[in-house]
């Protein structure tokens, strides 16, 4: 996992190392005041983070080299996004939160000429952009079920439909709308790039989620009669579900190494807690029942790490790794999950209070087995991979 990084000679273990440094110095010290507004993160607080991190070099080390980043690779990127994830502000400071680091992903590959200068750039400055792909009761799981229309009207296209769990859409330059591309049910879908204040964006309202954890909030958004030029139509027309893959493949894994630090982190609260706290005439991780889920702490942290390294390591090496990546985001979801419940156990009473984190990570992290296809979705796509047809050749059962 020592990977270099270009174009300096600094590895991934020691720019980690510096990030965790940062997340712990700077992050985490912030968390409090905001946990206590019960809201999103403001963008003055994000803003001021970027400028700390900005100031020790640690701003946007995934970022294209074109536009002052350094491009480190998948497998570099666990280990920097681990340590960013150790505090929720982290990856907000170094601007690899989500909605923003999967769309500048997507548009560091697909996006051409004046896109890359429009939308890409000012993403990777630090303003913020959302991906309007989610309706309700249609495209989630299934974007196939997408029912938000782009009809053309000579060279431009009005879009109308509804979307919802929009993360970011409070405050976003821009976004990247997934609509069909004509009237017909079976249209293809391609994505349109457009600012947030063309006419006929309408944010509904902010939803009322179960944690609050990012900038902008998670909105619902009505769009009617959205004019756009077909230039702003991102790479090849009728292409959006194949560019939702290039964008959901990576994104599924940056997600899990951001919670895996958040996991992380509510585990050395747990282990912390069960040195110190006495009972029943001995430390509390001494008694077995604790000391296991210790334990179980410590082989969901260890084997989501070397899941994620093989799934960055087929990306870096070219490969798609979608069907690794659903793999992968099922297991270290639930994993991570797991972590977080058992340190809210070993805490007792305290876990359930604000006087640590751990409460509201466990909220937040619950959300994880749902967003970027929820784990039935990804068991159900292995599992069609894994059935055999029924002529193979594949030992059979005797009658």
């Amino acid at each position: 996992m020592n990977l270099a990084i270009t174009p300096e000679s600094e590895d991934a273990a020691a720019l980690a190392a510096r990030v965790r440094d940062f997340v712990t110095k700077v992050c985490i010290p912030r968390e409090d005041a905001w946990r206590a507004t019960g809201k999103a993160v403001s963008d003055d607080l994000r803003w001021e983070l970027i400028g700390e991190a900005r100031a020790q070099g640690l701003y946007g080390l995934h970022l294209p080299l074109e536009f002052g980043g350094r491009d480190i690779d998948h497998r570099s990127r666990a280990q920097v996004f681990e340590a960013a994830g150790y505090s929720l502000l982290g990856p907000m400071a170094l601007h690899c939160a989500a909605p923003d680091e999967g769309n500048q992903h997507l548009l560091n590959l697909v996006a051409e000429g004046e896109h890359r200068e429009a939308y890409l750039k000012p993403l990777c400055e630090g303003h913020r952009s959302c991906f309007m792909m989610t309706e309700p009761g249609g495209a989630g799981a299934d974007p196939g079920l997408l029912k938000t229309v782009a009809v053309p009207d000579g060279d431009d296209y009005l879009i109308s439909g509804r979307k919802w769990y929009i993360t970011g859409a409070l405050g976003a330059r821009f976004a990247i709308i997934m609509a069909r591309d004509g009237a017909a049910e079976d249209a293809p879908p391609s994505m349109f790039l457009t600012s947030m204040d063309t006419p006929g964006i309408e944010i509904v309202g902010e939803m009322d989620v179960m944690a609050h954890d990012s900038a902008g909030g998670h909105c619902v958004v009505h769009l009617n009669r959205v004019r756009v030029h077909r230039s702003q139509i991102l790479g090849e027309p009728g292409q959006a579900l194949r560019y939702a893959q290039v964008r959901l493949a990576p994104a599924r894994l940056t997600h899990c190494m951001r919670w895996l630090g958040a996991a992380e982190r509510c585990h050395d609260i747990a282990r912390s807690h069960a040195a110190r706290r006495r009972v029943f005439g001995a430390r509390l991780g001494e008694h077995q029942g604790v000391g296991f889920q210790l334990a179980d702490n410590e082989i969901d942290l260890y084997v989501s790490r070397q899941a994620i390294a093989h799934a960055c390591g087929l990306l870096d090496a070219g490969a798609k790794g979608r069907h690794e990546s659903s793999m992968v985001k099922v297991f270290v979801s639930e994993a991570a999950s797991r972590v977080v419940d058992r340190s809210l156990q070993i805490l007792g009473g305290l876990g359930v209070t604000g006087y640590t984190p751990v409460e509201h990570i466990y909220r937040s992290i619950r959300a994880f087995r749902i967003y970027d296809g929820p784990s039935e979705t990804h068991r159900w796509a292995i599992s069609r991979r894994a059935l055999p047809a029924e002529d193979s050749a594949l030992p059979a059962l005797t009658d």
